[in-house]
């Protein structure tokens, strides 16, 4: 396994505000490139967020404006052969990649710049998208005589249209902002002046609701999303049961017949 060079500062940055824990891409020398010092700093910063309590919503970003993630580290791939891929970098990419996507915590990723290769596999392992106008995100892997290998053909055919996924995966294309929106890759796309404070909004908004009904409304549908249908309905039925017994469901449905705003505790 090629060893990557020893960063000089801290690859991931994490800061909480509110209920809002924040997780900058901190590599701004490599444009956040993926290696496995990269992704084991993205895994580290995920789990202190995750751990902190008064934290009830994610956003990713990166720490300039040129780039979110610039897929992975082509000098530190170039030297990966089979097993080192398979056995090693693989099953780590799809590690952290998946615990992101199974964060219990509702995550927002502020796309800041470019979101390339790895970059744009990690975007689709998290719940809501902000991109700004400027930015561009794409697939380019094909160019290099390779494909996306950390679950992007996946994901990408489950989330957007096969006729889109099969062009952005088989042209290694770039698309803007406003062409991510219209295929459903995207849920916003914003001016980068303003990416950060419509995040930050969106995730303040949604921190507001009942932490135990996020999180069970989260795993119902990351799980479910898997399942056949009526599988699926079976454990919606059995996740939502569960919240009747929650302080914040009958706080929540108090407040509403008493017209007035509900206290979350998060209980």
């Amino acid at each position: 396994m090629p060893q990557a060079q020893a960063p000089t500062q801290p690859l991931v940055l994490t800061r909480v505000e509110g209920h809002v824990g924040v997780l900058t891409l901190n590599s701004s020398a490599t444009m956040n490139t993926l290696d496995g010092p990269m992704l084991l700093a993205m895994e580290q910063g995920l789990q202190t967020l995750e751990s902190d309590a008064q934290v009830r919503v994610i956003v990713v970003t990166g720490a300039d404006e040129r780039t979110f993630m610039a897929g992975g580290n082509i000098a530190y791939m170039k030297e990966l052969r089979v097993l080192d891929y398979y056995e090693t970098f693989s099953n780590l990419i799809l590690r952290v990649f998946r615990r992101f996507e199974e964060c219990p915590k509702p995550t927002i990723a502020a796309v800041n710049g470019w979101a390339l290769g790895g970059g744009c596999e990690f975007m689709l392992t998290l719940d809501m998208r902000l991109m700004a106008e400027e930015a561009q995100i794409g697939l380019p892997e094909i160019k290099l005589g390779i494909f996306p290998g950390g679950g992007g053909t996946q994901r990408l055919i489950r989330q957007i249209p096969m006729c889109h996924a099969k062009q952005l995966l088989f042209t290694g294309d770039f698309v803007s902002a406003d062409e991510a929106l219209s295929i459903g890759l995207v849920n916003r796309a914003v001016p980068r002046k303003d990416l950060m404070h419509e995040a930050m909004a969106l995730a303040a908004r949604i921190a507001s609701r009942s932490p135990s009904a996020l999180r069970l409304l989260k795993r119902t549908v990351v799980q479910g999303a898997e399942m056949p249908l009526p599988t699926a309905l079976a454990h919606e039925a059995t996740a939502i049961a569960l919240l009747f017994d929650s302080e914040d469901a009958r706080e929540s449905m108090s407040a509403f017949l008493e017209k007035r705003e509900a206290r979350i505790t998060g209980r």
